[in-house]
């Protein structure tokens, strides 16, 4: 038998979740907006996650930081070190193509904080809402991670592919 037919035959997989709360991880792991960098990456080592929500004092979402968010800040510094130890301009480690910025500063000062680096967009969905929008909406605005929050705007969970991905089951 090839693989085609094999494909033909085998049982479909459904997705075992009606609501959001059915997907979500409650009380997730987040971080403040003050919180510095070196803080997340230490977290992100500790709970071996690759992203976290950023939330405000009263606990709302208000952005997200990656992995890779802390990896392109890791890669400017190291740039910007070996920049002042060669004592050479920035444009002659800048390829020809691209603008460098070496006044840039961030607000916080100095020392950045995740509020610095997060990307400021948060996609929402409250606990009630149908499993088949939660997918609709990964799908739709191509995210990994959907933030989960009640009434109010506080962060209650997450849903990630891999949380979706877990209540997919045969009909066997």
């Amino acid at each position: 038998m090839n693989a085609t037919l094999a494909n033909r035959t085998a049982t479909p997989l459904t997705l075992h979740a009606f609501t959001a709360a059915d997907l979500m991880v409650p009380n997730p792991i987040s971080l403040r907006a003050e919180a510095k960098v070196a803080e997340a990456i230490a977290l992100f080592t500790a709970k071996r996650i690759t992203a976290a929500p950023v939330i405000d004092e009263s606990g709302r979402p208000i952005g997200v930081v990656s992995g890779s968010d802390l990896l392109i800040h890791h890669r400017e510094n190291d740039r910007e070190k070996e920049r002042a130890a060669a004592g050479k301009p920035d444009y002659f480690f800048a390829p020809t193509f691209e603008m460098v910025d070496a006044s840039r500063e961030y607000p916080s000062g100095t020392r950045p904080t995740v509020a610095d680096l997060m990307t400021p967009a948060v996609f929402a969905v409250t606990p009630d809402t149908p499993v088949r929008r939660v997918v609709s909406d990964m799908l739709g605005l191509h995210v990994h991670r959907l933030f989960v929050v009640d009434e109010a705007g506080v962060l209650v969970g997450v849903i990630s592919t891999m949380d979706v991905l877990k209540h997919l089951r045969s009909e066997d």
